[in-house]
């Protein structure tokens, strides 16, 4: 069973800081890629950060500069550390893991989100 859970969101002023985790677990040792994604009220959702299979790591240039991604492999959990954060951050932040090649029964492509943690960003 995959599962993802997101935690550390909350309510914070403009130019506070949040630091988001995502702990996964479930066929742990297959190979995958875990990504961060958001959804503002009344908006869809869009990509906000991902780290690649070569370590790269990406993001949307409403967050650079502001925003860090990490994970902790042992750990199995990603990160991402939110600084200067704007009203237009606010939003519900998701945590997506996408699996590489076969796992057991699971095929390439193989997708699932968490339930999300919500972040508001008050002026």
């Amino acid at each position: 069973q995959v599962q993802l859970v997101e935690s550390g969101g909350g309510s914070v002023q403009a130019g506070g800081s949040l630091r988001l985790s995502c702990a996964t677990s479930g066929y742990t040792d297959c190979s995958y890629d875990m990504s961060w994604y958001r959804q503002a009220p009344g908006k869809e959702r869009e990509f906000v950060s991902s780290i690649d299979n070569d370590g790269s790591k990406r993001y949307a240039d409403s967050v650079k500069g502001r925003f860090t991604i990490s994970q902790d492999n042992a750990k199995n959990t990603q990160y991402l550390q939110m600084n200067s954060l704007k009203v237009e951050d606010t939003g519900m932040y998701y945590c997506k893991r996408v699996f590489r090649s076969w796992c057991w029964t699971l095929r390439p492509g193989a997708t699932y989100w968490g339930q999300g943690t919500q972040v508001t960003v008050s002026s």
